[in-house]
């Protein structure tokens, strides 16, 4: 029987050839292609952000990105004889973390008890088209990558498991992070951005953007502003009002359980909730205020509105006004194609209209720019300094609501935490690349206000109905994991 040391690996991907290799250095090749920076971590690192990377690759960074990604719901993983069961990679998955990366190879690789390809689709990898047809070799880099990310994961605290313990949780608990996404207010009618079809950027795509994500970077919005303003209405909150999600998390507030409100969303709806400033981290921003690229002025947002909603560049009052003295004197300041003002002496005889002098103003004035974090822009200085050097020493429960955790850093969040503390997730559907402790599936507002009921809590929203009634199942297959629908008359 070949060794862990013999067995070889003999790849070409896309004419690229990835070596010779055993599949200890395999593991190795894994583990460095895990700690090379991805392209969100790059942005993290330069305090870059992003609200969503797509599915289907917008951004592609590897041959394997969509494999890894995930594949949804295990049973779309592939045909049944190709794929594992779901019980079949439960079991894989503890047998992994029972045994250690080499021992479990021995067992199954070596042993010839399972294919490469098929071991793949127990750590929710669906093996890509490109190795089809490939001998079982070409998946060991791949699988390598699968086992890393998964002994990276924070393990599963296995006294958590029932409704009725996300019930005690949040009855003891007295310290709570809440990591919030769009899915809170998608029920108002605000769309999210990642979602296939009815997301902002898949409508960004049918636009005619070939990079939806261009948009938001900070570098075109300096070129050429009016890409962004063209499509800004259409994320432009065009409410004040708070779902039932953002009232538990004003619950939590009023019963002194929340510590912080760690939110990805830029509509601001947590402040129209009652959120106070001093719970809440906007991560990505919002649309609350907007200052000028060239001389920091800060405003409400709510006095750009008029030019946002019209698709019109909107630029700083403050600048404006500031010109108009050079105008007056006979100067006029004129922008070079880097962006820059420059004055020039008006000559005698010129007589360009006080419409065409507006005109130079208005286009000399600095830019508004929604506070909002485009791609290139740092975080917040208050996400790392409440998350790092306040929040994780007294944190006592981690509850994710309706964000699939994608975009670094945010992402990294529970994983950065102390991994005893629980954590329970809230959303439509199942965040594969994070092992939690509860999992409740469905409207983010219906299971909260069916945790608030079973807790003896009174959530207090227009959008609940008095005599709702929830059904709560287990999913098959799983001891945690669960599926919330309202129950129709």
């Amino acid at each position: 029987m070949a060794s862990g040391q013999e067995v070889k690996q003999e790849v070409a991907l896309e004419g690229v050839v990835t070596g010779s290799v055993d599949l200890e250095s395999s593991a190795k090749l894994a583990q460095a292609a895990l700690s090379e920076p991805t392209a969100d971590q790059k942005r993290a690192s330069t305090g870059q952000e992003s609200e969503a990377t797509d599915d289907e690759g917008w951004e592609s960074e590897s041959l394997y990105e969509d494999a890894l990604d995930g594949a949804g719901e295990h049973d779309k993983l592939g045909q049944p004889h190709e794929a594992c069961t779901l019980e079949e990679a439960i079991a894989y998955r503890k047998r992994l973390r029972l045994l250690g990366d080499d021992q479990f190879i021995i067992e199954t690789i070596e042993a010839k008890t399972i294919t490469a390809k098929k071991l793949c689709t127990a750590f929710n990898i669906r093996p890509p088209a490109f190795l089809e047809g490939a001998p079982d070799v070409a998946y060991y880099r791949l699988l390598g990558l699968g086992i890393t990310r998964e002994l990276q994961k924070r393990a599963k605290l296995p006294q958590y498991n029932t409704i009725d313990d996300a019930v005690s949780l949040l009855d003891n608990s007295k310290n709570i992070i809440v990591l919030t996404g769009a899915g809170i207010s998608t029920s108002l009618g605000i769309p999210d951005f990642r979602s296939k079809n009815t997301g902002f950027y898949s409508q960004l795509q049918h636009l005619g953007y070939s990079d939806p994500q261009e948009v938001f970077d900070i570098e075109n919005f300096r070129e050429d502003p009016s890409k962004f303003y063209s499509v800004a209405k259409d994320i432009l909150p065009s409410t004040s009002r708070y779902s039932p999600t953002h009232a538990f998390i004003r619950l939590l507030q009023e019963k002194d359980k929340l510590l912080t409100n760690f939110t990805q969303n830029i509509d601001n709806l947590e402040g129209h909730a009652g959120i106070r400033p001093e719970k809440l981290i906007q991560c990505h921003g919002s649309f609350a205020t907007a200052s000028c690229l060239e001389c920091k002025y800060k405003v409400k947002c709510e006095e750009i509105y008029k030019d946002i909603k019209a698709g019109k560049v909107a630029r700083c009052g403050r600048c404006i006004r500031r010109l108009q003295p050079d105008r007056a004197s006979g100067m006029k300041r004129k922008r070079s194609a880097n962006g820059k003002s420059h004055s020039r002496q008006r000559r005698k005889g010129d007589h360009e209209d006080s419409t065409d002098d507006d005109d130079y103003d208005i286009a000399a004035a600095g830019v508004m720019k929604p506070d909002i974090t485009f791609f290139g822009e740092s975080l917040p200085s208050g996400f790392h300094e409440r998350l790092c050097d306040h929040d994780r020493f007294i944190v006592d429960l981690v509850i994710v609501i309706g964000t699939s955790l994608k975009v670094a850093p945010v992402s990294e969040v529970v994983g950065f935490l102390p991994s005893h503390v629980p954590q329970m997730f809230i959303s439509r559907d199942p965040c594969l690349h994070v092992d939690f402790d509860i999992e409740m599936l469905g409207d983010c507002d219906i299971v909260v206000a069916e945790l608030c009921r079973r807790a003896g809590w009174e959530l207090k929203h227009e959008m609940i109905p008095p005599d709702q009634k929830i059904d709560v199942k287990l999913c098959e297959g799983y001891e945690s994991r669960f599926t919330f629908k309202a129950k129709t008359a």
